[in-house]
């Protein structure tokens, strides 16, 4: 972080703090946000963490979620009230304002002081204070290495850690994807030190599963799944019909789109969902196809290079044939087979 010493005096004195974080946050948004807002309440800081909207109930195990405000479940002056007040505003996993939706116009506007802390790509320049690198896993590992530059590793205890740990590992793909670095085993391993239950989390992460989900699962992998096997693509289209059937809820489509990309030979593959109100899309990718600048030329997207998400206000089926016609613009990228490990 740029201006270190004068960010660690600006919080060495008790503030009034708001923690915030992308829409329908997942493990890392939520697992960071709430392990920061734990270290700084023992600063002795007052801090509300607002999500934009809901999440799913596989994260509602973490310390102070019952404290959250969910902006957009009748919220919304309580939480304008809190930012026009608020010392400091810290924005947490997301590199763009319009990625808290309505919330963004309100913390663009606000005159306080307030902090970047991420790693997708093309930041806004909207921060006074910005710890931001695309070489981070999570914005998890950025809280950590945060306290610790500050000085403040003691102070990481059971809960801020496996808030931590459950955004690192959600996001390495429990430690798959190629943004698994040494120094995300070595935080990680401190993470377990301090005493982060990794068992405890994975598991209620992982394998905390409704029935309805587990039999969506089955149903999208048989009737919704498509492989384009000339563009080395597969991709889920579903529908608000298919999402009402199952009962889904919030975080019933967290990983899907993985399951697409695990295929032998796919090296793109994309969700579709029809969420009524726009088509939400999230893309992923293998080797040097970047579904990033697919996402932000197409869909008004973006996010990493091999994990983005975009959105489309046509019908499904008009997304579905938008998206197929431009497998074919790409196919110089696609239609040369993934290279394989030795």
């Amino acid at each position: 972080m740029q201006n270190l010493e004068a960010f660690k005096t600006l919080i060495s004195t008790p503030k009034r703090v708001v923690i915030t974080m992308h829409h329908k946050p997942d493990a890392d948004a939520l697992g960071s946000s709430l392990g920061l807002a734990e270290y700084l309440k023992m600063k002795g800081h007052e801090v509300t963490v607002v999500s934009p909207t809901d999440y799913a109930n596989f994260l509602s195990w973490m310390h102070g979620n019952d404290e959250v405000l969910v902006y957009n479940e009748g919220n919304e002056d309580k939480t304008h009230a809190i930012i026009d007040e608020a010392d400091m505003i810290f924005c947490l996993d997301f590199s763009n304002l319009s990625r808290i939706n309505e919330l963004g116009e309100k913390v663009r506007e606000a005159t306080c002081t307030k902090v970047l802390i991420d790693h997708h790509l093309e930041p806004e320049d909207f921060a006074d204070f910005q710890l931001w690198t695309t070489e981070a896993a999570a914005t998890a590992e950025l809280v950590y290495d945060l306290i610790c530059m500050l000085g403040d590793k003691e102070m990481i205890n059971r809960d801020i850690a496996e808030a931590l740990y459950a955004g690192i590992m959600t996001d390495t793909g429990n430690f798959k994807h190629s943004n698994t670095t040494k120094h995300v085993f070595v935080v990680c391993g401190e993470l377990a030190a301090i005493g982060a239950d990794i068992s405890k989390v994975a598991k209620l992460v992982y394998d905390t599963n409704s029935l309805d989900k587990v039999k969506f699962l089955g149903f999208a992998l048989n009737e919704r799944l498509k492989v384009v096997q000339e563009y080395h693509t597969a991709y889920f289209a579903i529908s608000a019909e298919d999402l009402k059937q199952f009962n889904s809820k919030t975080g019933d489509t967290e990983g899907l789109v993985n399951y697409a990309l695990s295929i032998e030979g796919i090296k793109f593959a994309a969700l579709l969902i029809d969420r009524t109100e726009a088509v939400k899309m999230s893309f992923r990718s293998v080797g040097d196809f970047s579904v990033n600048e697919f996402a932000r030329k197409n869909f008004e997207g973006g996010g990493h290079k091999n994990a983005a998400g975009g959105k489309s206000d046509l019908t499904l089926e008009e997304t579905v044939d938008k998206f197929e016609k431009l497998l074919d613009e790409y196919k110089n990228q696609l239609s040369n087979p993934i290279k394989t490990y030795a």
